[in-house]
Formats: C-alpha cells, sequence, structure tokens
C-alpha cells in the first residue's frame, strides 16, 4: 500500500511525480532551495542547501516525520567545488547517526539551481 504525501511547505511537483510517497518508509523526491510560495531559487549553494532541507522538511512534516528520521539522503550538485560549503550547511540540520549519503555531480538541475536533495526516512 502506498500513498501521495503533499505539503504546502515544498513546491509543487513540475511534473508527473509526487513530493513523496509514504510506503511504510517515506520516499521524498529531490528538493531545489526555491521558496514554495514564490518559486524563487534562494541565492548561493550554502542558501539552497538550506532551503531544500527546510522543503525537504515540509514533506516529511505532512507524514508526521522530521529530518531526524531520515535514513538515507542523496545530494546532487553542479560543481563538487562547493561540496564543502554545502556539507557545512547539512550538518546544521542531522544529528548522530548521521543518514546514509552519496553526493554526486551532475552536469545541471531544475531551474538553474546548485544543489538537490532527496530523501528517504522510516518511522
Amino acid at each position: 500500500m502506498k500513498s501521495e504525501v503533499r505539503s504546502d511547505g515544498a513546491p509543487s511537483p513540475i511534473g508527473p511525480y509526487s513530493q513523496g510517497v509514504d510506503a511504510g518508509s517515506v520516499y521524498c523526491s529531490g528538493q531545489i532551495g526555491a521558496d514554495p510560495q514564490t518559486g524563487n531559487l534562494a541565492e548561493g549553494v550554502v542558501a539552497q542547501t538550506r532551503r531544500a532541507l527546510t522543503n525537504l522538511s515540509g514533506v516529511l512534516s505532512a507524514s508526521g516525520l522530521k529530518l531526524g528520521d531520515v535514513v538515507k539522503t542523496t545530494v546532487f550538485m553542479v560543481d563538487l567545488g562547493e561540496f564543502p560549503l554545502m556539507n557545512e550547511e547539512y550538518a546544521k540540520h542531522f544529528s548522530k547517526p548521521f543518514p546514509a549519503r552519496s553526493t554526486v555531480q551532475v552536469a545541471a538541475l531544475p531551474k538553474g539551481a546548485r544543489v538537490e536533495i532527496d530523501a528517504v526516512a522510516v518511522r
């Protein structure tokens, strides 16, 4: 059994996908650093990382979960040279035991974003 997770605390999907799917665990689609109300991107990789994690938090909250319930993330970046900046901000949003994580460099992200983060959380 699975159900869609929707939240006003994250931007609406721009394609045929859900913000999240609850299938016992919650699978969150990637979030960029866009404001849910305006759609505008935050400036710079640090602010975009913060906003992306805030957006993920909004999706998780709609399922009764929080960032502390996240067990796995994937971080997509257009420039791994910005990894230390992203990593420093990312660390402010999680505590031990930290989620497992993969970080990859990609050619481009939606809306010209610098970073996108997806997550899996468990109850």
